[in-house]
């Protein structure tokens, strides 16, 4: 029985074993439950943090905290101008930003074409009508122009081209899909919307990894607004900022209450995630899962090995223990302690690295993939339950060969038989 004599006889030997041992072997074990300890918290981090960055990037520079969006069967936000007064006299606000979006056209060398014959260099484009000054407060736009200048308030017939709408910025040749050739900020363009046509200038390039700043053209409301007569001041959406540590679930049950999820939707970032990217999340989360799966059978079978050697080799003193008394559960635990020793201090070992070093470097240095910034994502909640199932692997791996040893007939052990 583990009674509280045995256990402390346990852990007087387990700490006289482990002082006796090798150093070399003891920090070679360490280490080995140390990589087993990044292996779990690391790479599935690594592979959530993949599509995590991507769902920041569009939390941070598109949608914010809270987006309020038209109605699947209309055109606008109704009401647009009280919705806007409501927001305003919240106190969790910070800032907010109004857009009007249409789809459009773009067209360029219009004015280089030989012949009625020649393919015209056309593009289709989200276009967004914004306050420059409001929008940049919000998600922080003018940072992302690789080329060019960001809008001002007065810029009339100028607009900001994403950068998948620019040829000379695509990395990808996708089937149907086409980006404007020979443009660059000051290159005049056509814009067509709802058959009415502008000729605008290009300021500045955006380039995000953001889909919808990447593909869309943006020019200054005022003017979008009169080229689609929208003369009721309703907009498209309205991406709402709040202040720090206010809760976006309850600032949008606020707007919910003053009924304007009646006459549009009222979202927070998370809501707003399209659901493959929520099922793509699950999906890397189940296979990060299984990559730690196989983590934990790796540091379960070295743990076994380290034991059952040690028992082994041991197995003349341990039959000299149980002959002068020591209680064979005593000697069980001794090994059990053993175990966790070696994942307790390479669990102490990997949260230093991992909270010390790792997640804040990559936090500061995200990796830079094609559609996110991957950064490593590891919760404390969720990194305090791979220690526990890598504590109990361990202990359950460092058990098993004790007790094959140790159930041993005593006079066997002293003698060395089989």
């Amino acid at each position: 029985m583990f009674s509280s004599l045995n256990i402390r006889m346990g852990f007087f030997l387990a700490k006289r074993q482990i002082k006796k041992s090798s150093l070399w072997t003891t920090i070679l074990i360490i280490f080995v439950m140390f990589f087993t300890f990044l292996n779990l918290v690391v790479v599935s981090g690594i592979l959530v943090g993949l599509l995590q960055g991507a769902v920041n990037a569009v939390h941070i520079n598109y949608t914010s905290d809270v987006i309020i969006s038209s109605l699947n069967n209309k055109n606008y936000i109704e009401n647009s101008p009280e919705i806007i007064k409501i927001i305003e006299s919240l106190p969790q606000v910070e800032n907010f930003s109004a857009r009007y979006l249409e789809g459009g056209t773009l067209e360029a060398n219009y004015k280089t074409r030989t012949s009625e014959k020649e393919k015209p260099n056309i593009s289709s484009a989200s276009i967004y009508g914004i306050d420059p000054v409001a929008e940049n407060n919000v998600t922080n736009l003018s940072k992302f122009i690789v080329e060019g200048e960001y809008l001002a308030p007065g810029d009339y017939d100028k607009v900001l081209l994403g950068s998948y709408l620019d040829k000379k910025y695509m990395d990808f040749d996708y089937p149907g899909f086409s980006a404007l050739e020979n443009v660059e900020p000051g290159t005049k363009i056509r814009m067509k919307i709802n058959d009415i046509e502008r000729e605008v200038t290009i300021k500045g390039i955006v380039k995000s990894k953001v889909d919808q700043l990447s593909m869309g053209v943006f020019m200054v409301d005022s003017q979008l607004r009169s080229i689609i007569d929208r003369n009721d001041y309703n907009v498209d959406e309205i991406s709402i900022k709040l202040k720090d540590d206010i809760d976006p679930n309850m600032v949008r049950d606020i707007l919910k209450k003053n009924g304007i999820d009646k006459v549009a939707k009222v979202q927070t970032y998370l809501d707003a995630q399209p659901k493959f990217i929520k099922d793509m999340i699950e999906t890397f989360s189940l296979l990060a899962n299984l990559l730690s799966s196989i983590g934990l059978i790796v540091a379960s079978i070295t743990i076994f090995i380290v034991i059952f050697i040690n028992a082994v080799t041991r197995k003349k003193f341990i039959g000299i223990l149980k002959g002068i008394g020591i209680n064979e559960s005593a000697i069980e635990i001794s090994y059990i302690f053993q175990s966790f020793f070696y994942a307790f201090c390479g669990s102490i070992i990997g949260l230093i690295v991992l909270y010390g070093f790792l997640q804040p470097w990559m936090t500061a240095h995200p990796i830079d993939f094609s559609f996110s910034d991957g950064i490593l994502v590891a919760p404390v909640g969720g990194t305090m339950l791979r220690i526990g199932l890598l504590m109990i692997t361990t202990i359950i791996a460092g058990f098993i060969p004790a007790r094959l040893v140790i159930r041993k007939n005593t006079l066997d052990s002293i003698l060395g038989r089989n």
